[in-house]
């Protein structure tokens, strides 16, 4: 069972991570992507205030289970697990933090113009 939620854990933060970085491009996915942007920056900055600064409690519950199946150093992110782990890249977690909030960042730019002032415009 823990090996399901593992696999289960893992692809919703791929999912998540797919949906805050692509789904502003199409109309029809618009709206997802501002709630999940919306939830993401809930748990990064509301929650963060509690457990630091980027808390992401999918990783809190993905590591909880990873650690259940005997895994060990798990770094502080999911993005840093991918990195190392999966991409097989050693990127500085201060890189993988640092891209990961600037595309985000990114995103979140796109879709508020795309939702909010070119919406306006037309």
């Amino acid at each position: 069972m823990l090996y399901f939620l593992d696999a289960l854990l893992f692809t919703a933060h791929i999912l998540v991570i797919g949906v805050n970085l692509f789904a502003w491009i199409w109309k029809r996915t618009r709206r997802a992507h501002l709630w999940v942007a919306g939830v993401t920056v809930f748990s990064w900055l509301v929650l963060g205030i509690w457990y630091g600064f980027g808390y992401c409690f999918l990783t809190d519950w993905e590591w909880d289970v990873k650690r259940k199946l005997g895994e060990t150093n798990l770094p502080h992110s999911f993005t840093q697990y991918l990195s190392n782990n999966v991409l097989g890249l050693e990127l500085s977690t201060t890189l993988v933090d640092g891209l990961t909030l600037w595309l985000f960042v990114a995103a979140i730019g796109c879709s508020v113009y795309l939702n909010f002032v070119k919406r306006q415009v037309v």
